[in-house]
């Protein structure tokens, strides 16, 4: 006799800038599903997306809260013997919340699936001409509280910098107040806190700093140089994502020069660090 049907959870990527990214395979899971969810706190499309995706596939589509996606339960409950989907934006699986939330499926007995999709960890890299294997840990930069300014960002990029590896940095996003970090306050934070540090192979106005803003968008912007200079440049509408290059690969010089109007490099300061 065949298992009982108990419910079938499918998380869904979007990519990442409008309903257009969506894979074939993921309008098919969006439309058989008998409720779709999603969620914008660990990211976002372009206006209006989601309506047009709702308007594309026939399902209404209800954006969940943070709190709502964390614990878990609206979409749990939602699942008991019926065909869920979690729409996310760029890659379902890159957020520790919907490890979990599968996890968590999975020991319920639903039926869990992914459709993957693009993803700023592999856009990003690339868009710049970035070796995606050269890179180190990625961090994050958050909205200071009350003042407090943790330096443990900067201490991860010095970490991947002794190692000559490339880091990613991700710009906090409060959703809730449609407020989304920018690379210029991004880059302000990183100099706190190195100041704070106070080391010398800390960030300076002197390091080589790439910005890649609306990855995937008509309008992306795609920039390196130093930090004293991009501070002060303007990169649109965020999304942002800020990089820090290690040691650089004569390829990864010239991408950076052609793709991001980065200047000739200096080979006596270890090859990255623009002239």
């Amino acid at each position: 006799m065949p298992n009982q049907f108990k419910g079938r959870l499918v998380l869904i990527g979007l990519g990442l800038h409008d309903e257009k990214d969506v894979t074939v395979r993921g309008l098919e899971e969006i439309r058989s599903a008998d409720t779709v969810f999603s969620e914008r706190y660990t990211s976002r499309l372009c206006e209006g997306a989601i309506s047009r995706l709702s308007e594309i596939t026939g399902k209404t589509i209800r954006t969940l809260s943070r709190e709502e996606v964390e614990d878990a339960t609206v979409i749990l409950e939602a699942c008991k013997g019926r065909r869920t989907a979690l729409l996310v934006v760029g890659d379902p699986l890159t957020a520790t919340t919907h490890i979990d939330l599968r996890l968590r499926a999975e020991k319920d007995s639903i039926e869990t699936a992914v459709v993957h999709a693009p993803s700023v960890l592999t856009a990003v890299p690339g868009l710049l001409g970035l070796q995606h294997y050269k890179f180190g840990r990625v961090t994050t930069l958050p909205f200071p509280q009350k003042g407090h300014i943790p330096t443990s960002p900067c201490e991860m990029i010095i970490d991947n910098l002794e190692r000559g590896l490339h880091s990613m940095v991700l710009l906090d996003i409060d959703s809730e107040n449609d407020n989304y970090m920018t690379a210029n306050e991004g880059m302000r934070l990183l100099l706190e806190m190195s100041g704070k540090l106070e080391r010398t192979d800390a960030i300076s106005s002197e390091t080589l700093v790439c910005v890649v803003a609306r990855a995937g968008a008509p309008d992306c912007i795609v920039a390196a140089g130093r930090l004293e200079d991009m501070e002060l440049r303007d990169f649109g509408q965020p999304l942002h994502t800020i990089v820090i290059p290690g040691n650089l690969h004569f390829m990864e010089e010239e991408a950076l020069q052609t793709f991001a109007g980065a200047r000739k490099f200096s080979a006596d300061k270890g090859g990255n660090h623009p002239i």
